[in-house]
């Protein structure tokens, strides 16, 4: 982990809602502090000494009297390395919440999910490999295989928060990086967790997609991020 602190962390995030998300744009106001705290899931404490990092940095501009806004001087044109440099560091993040939790909600799909549901799954991830052999576009169809084993875990909690975890995917795409390692490896993991999955063998299954996550992480080049 990067061992950074809350706040620092916090300050990562906003500045990849300005720069990568574009949802805050250069001279727009920062939402009230109780909503921004609320909706970054921190305390307002730690929204204020995030801010201050940020506002040091020339990334934000707090105005007395008037809010926080965004610095008008934030553009495509001078975002440069830092910007590729912490949507490396998102990315790593959510693929270290996927290593998490994907090995065991296939694992909990492998107990709990019914027949019909398993073989949506493995349909699924067939599309995927054709997909990458015909050299179509994968991502979605991809994304749609990993989020079916999540619903099959029956999990509701795991359930909710995998949207937001399962973003990797398209944050990964627009790095713009030769996606050809990774498609090798999903062929062959994803051959491996099909069969594991459609025999209900839940330990192969967590340890076929642990090892997917992994092989992914280091094809990305996130474990050196």
């Amino acid at each position: 982990m990067s061992g950074k602190s809350l706040s620092e962390r916090t300050a990562d995030r906003l500045y990849s809602m300005i720069t990568a998300e574009q949802s805050l744009m250069p001279g727009e106001k920062l939402p009230n502090e109780n909503l921004l705290s609320a909706e970054l899931g921190v305390s307002r404490a730690t929204l204020r000494e995030a801010i201050r990092i940020l506002a040091v940095q020339g990334v934000l501009s707090v105005q007395h009297g008037r809010g926080t806004f965004v610095s008008e001087k934030i553009s495509n044109d001078n975002l440069g390395f830092n910007t590729l440099d912490r949507a490396y560091m998102r990315l790593k993040d959510l693929y270290e919440m996927r290593l998490i939790f994907e090995p065991v909600c296939i694992a909990l799909a492998c107990q709990r999910a019914s027949d019909n549901e398993i073989k949506e799954i493995c349909d699924q991830g067939r599309k995927v490999i054709r997909s990458i052999k015909r050299r179509a576009a994968w991502a979605d169809h991809d994304q749609l295989f990993h989020t079916l084993i999540v619903q099959a875990s029956h999990n509701e909690f795991i359930i909710r928060l995998f949207p937001i975890i399962n973003s990797a995917v398209h944050e990964t795409m627009e790095l713009g990086k030769d996606m050809s390692e990774l498609q090798k490896i999903t062929i062959s993991d994803n051959e491996s967790v099909i069969e594991l999955l459609s025999r209900r063998d839940a330990d192969g299954a967590r340890s076929a997609m642990d090892l997917h996550m992994r092989h992914t992480i280091h094809a990305l080049g996130l474990d050196k991020a």
